[in-house]
């Protein structure tokens, strides 16, 4: 986490207990930690160690159980060997089946999945604040998580990224509150 000056400086004022003007050092930022990455949200994630994928021939009925059995709300789609194709959510039951008097077990996959050719990814280098960032650009919920090589790995839900990142503030402000404490030479330190 990067804190800006203006942070430091009403640190230092509420610190010092006087509301006079502290004049900042020149810097542009102080690092706090560093940033987690999809690995760490994907690692307690609910989607680590479950089956997340599902054949794009199965039917949306099939989709349904599979939500309803692990508690997701999403599925990446495969074809017969094994390779991405895309993804089907909850909301595409809703959107696509349901609300249209469509039904579920008579419904392919393939015919409301979004396709691979339009999915946002991540990768597991990718840190908690670009996926958040891809989510909320394109209003969708889970990513799909690619290894170097871009084949599927898992799955990351924004539930996930939202525990990581309510867990990186709450270290932060642990350190912070240390720090201000007076409790030893780092942060976090005895």
């Amino acid at each position: 986490m990067l804190l800006s000056k203006s942070f430091i400086t009403r640190a230092a004022r509420t610190a010092a207990g006087s509301s006079r003007t502290i004049i900042p050092r020149n810097f542009a930022s102080v690092a706090i930690g560093e940033s987690p990455s999809a690995r760490d949200a994907w690692k307690k994630s609910c989607y680590y160690e479950i089956d997340y994928t599902i054949s794009e021939d199965a039917t949306m009925y099939e989709a349904v159980q599979k939500f309803s059995a692990y508690d997701i709300g999403c599925l990446v789609t495969t074809n017969n060997e094994g390779e991405i194709t895309g993804v089907v959510s909850e909301r595409d039951y809703v959107n696509k089946i349901a609300l249209l008097g469509r039904q579920s077990k008579t419904t392919a996959i393939r015919e409301v999945s979004t396709k691979a050719a339009k999915l946002e990814t991540a990768s597991l280098e990718d840190t908690v604040d670009a996926c958040m960032h891809k989510m909320l650009t394109k209003d969708i919920r889970h990513l799909p998580l690619l290894d170097d090589d871009g084949k599927v790995i898992g799955m990351l839900s924004v539930k996930d990224l939202v525990k990581e990142m309510v867990e990186e503030k709450e270290k932060t402000i642990q350190m912070l509150s240390d720090f201000a404490l007076g409790k030893g030479g780092h942060f976090g330190g005895e």
